[in-house]
């Protein structure tokens, strides 16, 4: 995998997340269900160029397995948004060595990213909002 994949993920990664939570910047938090999945994503910081969410997924699977936080950060000036942070608090380095001690993948970066875009595309084809509505039109 290539830094010009993984660019090209995030760019599509802002697209997507701001057509699921288009109103962001008046609101806090958005909630959608994905047949007996949910999506929770909260803004936990705003800056001029920047917004970070956190994004909980959960789903009825047993715990540990069914459920994922990240933290996602949105560069609206280059239009990309990237997982920056997984629910161990820790950071995501761009590439790892293996073995680590966390045992993460190499490409543990991207794997993520791709996550986040999957769970997304999810929300826009099949989502429901359990709290407000959001665009279901032509996807990118």
């Amino acid at each position: 995998m290539a830094l010009a994949d993984l660019h090209a993920l995030c760019e599509l990664n802002y697209v997507r997340l701001l057509r699921v939570f288009p109103d962001y910047q008046q609101s806090n938090s958005r909630r959608i269900r994905v047949d007996n999945s949910l999506l929770s994503i909260d803004v936990i910081e705003r800056d001029r160029h920047t917004t970070c969410f956190a994004v909980d997924y959960h789903s009825p699977l047993p715990a540990g397995v069914g459920s994922s936080c990240f933290h996602v950060r949105t560069y609206h000036d280059a239009e990309m948004a990237e997982v920056v942070k997984l629910k161990t608090n820790s950071r995501l380095e761009s590439r790892y060595s293996y073995p680590n001690h966390r045992m993460y993948q190499p490409d543990e970066k991207w794997q993520q990213n791709r996550f986040v875009a999957e769970i997304l595309e999810a929300c826009l084809s099949d989502g429901q909002a359990a709290d407000a509505v959001f665009d279901m039109g032509e996807r990118r």
